[in-house]
């Protein structure tokens, strides 16, 4: 932040004596659309799998956002076999950048290592990570430490004691973050709120929440997978990160990690941060009382069952009365509300919230959808209310204008942290297979102390969140 305010001053200054000679549009000097350097957000982006293709993608159309340099231990990704579709990995992106710049024959350094990028790479003002989710809170704490901005993709940790670790590096340092929950940004999420707020269903006392998403692994029954040969792009030793050694598999990588209790954080991991934000958001629902789950198949100690269904209970909020949650997932979700009519449908086509209030009810597609009344008949009739919520420039554009001094992100990392460890303890209550009763003061659970162990995890050594 300093750098970039020691630049703007000497634009500031350096232009005060221009305009003493001439005055010259800066469309004149670089163009139309020219965004001077000085304006401009260094970002490194570490991770390029399908995710860091999808953010690289946004970033090329913010003007004052520039990628100089990428990370990443694998250099190839095939992801034919996922909704990424086309190629990633480190060489593809680096080409991808290197083609999109507007500056002629630009060549960006790709590192393995991205603490050997940190240690070189002295012009970096942001970091957008995009790793598995493993690896989140090390690389967005190290970055933070730095003085280095954070984008970082949902969930924001792998463990709740990361999550409140994260934000407390973010509260020192000051640094702008944003987390990847991109419908946090939509009107729509704003739409269903102010709907919520103005009473059109009622008091709330049940919210439900569902993906259709599963196992990546279809073929693979539980276990770890058998070894194969390192291929010669991939530095497997980098990947692991945190985690202790254990053999190389293609199971594991590209994507399929999320199935691994160790890597990633099952459907609820992948897909909670999108559609229960727009509930813990309307409703203030961010410590829970107790949660209880239970999964599709046997217990596995190293994968995460293909499905499952997850009840928290959530107490009264000042005057906002208590809910009850539920969560599915691997194809299950709610029934449809008593009271629907004839061709009334759960929106989203698998993934969705639904709202059940004194009133009636109110559904919204995943990623916080276009809110829809149910009985659908009431929706010709509701009269909506002002716009009360500031509409968003876009989830980048929020991050971007917080990294030169804007009003914080809206998913900042003390939101993102809460709403990511609302999700997480789901996971500690499946792996306990027991009603989890939740101290949110305390960090503890007042029934299970064994349960402490899935809320911090080991780390190899030099490779602790510290």
């Amino acid at each position: 932040m300093k750098k970039d305010m020691s630049r703007r001053k000497f634009i500031g200054a350096t232009a005060g004596a221009v305009t003493a000679f001439t005055i010259v549009p800066r469309h004149v000097l670089g163009g139309p659309g020219f965004v001077p350097p000085s304006e401009k957000v260094n970002i490194a982006l570490i991770g390029c799998g399908g995710q860091g293709r999808t953010n690289m993608d946004a970033l090329f159309k913010e003007k004052d956002a520039q990628i100089i340099t990428i990370a990443d231990p694998i250099a190839h990704h095939d992801l034919s076999d996922f909704y990424f579709k086309g190629v990633a990995g480190r060489l593809p992106i680096k080409a991808a950048i290197e083609k999109q710049s507007r500056i002629p024959n630009r060549k960006i350094n790709a590192y393995e290592d991205f603490r050997v990028m940190f240690e070189k790479e002295k012009s970096i003002d942001a970091v957008l990570c995009a790793t598995p989710d493993h690896l989140h809170a090390y690389v967005s704490v190290n970055a933070m430490r730095r003085g280095k901005h954070v984008y970082c993709e949902k969930p924001l940790t792998h463990n709740v004691w990361e999550a409140r670790h994260v934000a407390q590096i973010a509260r020192e340092t000051g640094v702008a973050t944003q987390m990847g929950n991109q419908g946090h940004a939509h009107d729509t999420i704003r739409q269903t709120c102010e709907w919520l707020w103005d009473g059109v269903i009622g008091d709330v006392r049940e919210v439900h929440a569902w993906t259709s998403a599963s196992r990546w692994n279809k073929n693979h029954s539980g276990g770890r997978p058998d070894p194969e040969p390192v291929p010669k792009d991939v530095n497997w030793d980098l990947w692991l990160g945190p985690r202790e050694t254990r053999p190389y598999s293609s199971l594991y990588s590209p994507v399929r990690w999320r199935d691994f209790w160790d890597f990633g954080t099952a459907p609820i991991g992948d897909f909670f941060c999108h559609n229960f934000d727009v509930a813990m958001w309307a409703l203030d629902l961010r410590e829970p009382l107790d949660i209880e789950a239970c999964g599709v198949g046997k217990p596995d100690s190293y994968m995460a069952p293909p499905g499952g269904l997850y009840t928290y209970h959530f107490g009264p909020r000042g005057p906002k009365p208590a809910v009850k949650f539920t969560w599915y997932e691997g194809g299950l979700r709610p029934s449809m509300p008593e009271d629907s009519e004839k061709d009334d449908q759960l929106p989203g086509d698998g993934n969705g919230t639904l709202f059940v209030g004194d009133k009636g009810c109110l559904a919204c597609a995943g990623w916080g959808g276009a809110p829809g009344l149910l009985p659908g008949s009431r929706q010709d009739t509701y009269k909506q209310p002002a716009k009360t919520i500031p509409r968003s420039k876009g989830h980048h554009r929020e991050w971007l204008d917080a990294c030169k001094g804007g009003p914080p992100a809206c998913s900042n990392f003390q939101y993102g942290a809460a709403l990511t460890e609302v999700g997480l303890l789901g996971l500690v209550a499946m792996r306990m297979r027991t009603k989890i009763y939740w101290d949110a003061a305390a960090m503890a659970f007042t029934n299970a102390p064994e349960a402490a162990q899935y809320l911090k995890e080991t780390y190899r050594p030099g490779w602790e969140v510290a």
